[in-house]
């Protein structure tokens, strides 16, 4: 029976797929799924990194009259 959840074929230097199998085998789950792991972790810390650039470039754009108080925001 075919997966529905599209594969992906990724070639490896031999040190990255030894440290890949050996984190799957500490793990005890498939090459397959330590990869898709890491590999969404990676996407994840990524995608902070973009979010915490957007904040510093909003942050060094503030200033204290177009700021809003706590009370203003929530009120």
């Amino acid at each position: 029976m075919p997966t529905e959840k599209p594969r992906l074929n990724v070639v490896l230097e031999p040190s990255v797929y030894q440290a890949l199998k050996r984190l799957a085998k500490k793990d005890h789950v498939s090459l397959s799924l330590k990869a898709r792991d890491l590999i969404r972790l990676v996407l994840e810390y990524c995608e902070d990194l973009y979010w915490a650039k957007i904040a510093e470039n909003r942050e060094k754009s503030l200033t204290k009259n177009k700021s809003l108080t706590h009370k203003e925001v929530w009120s």
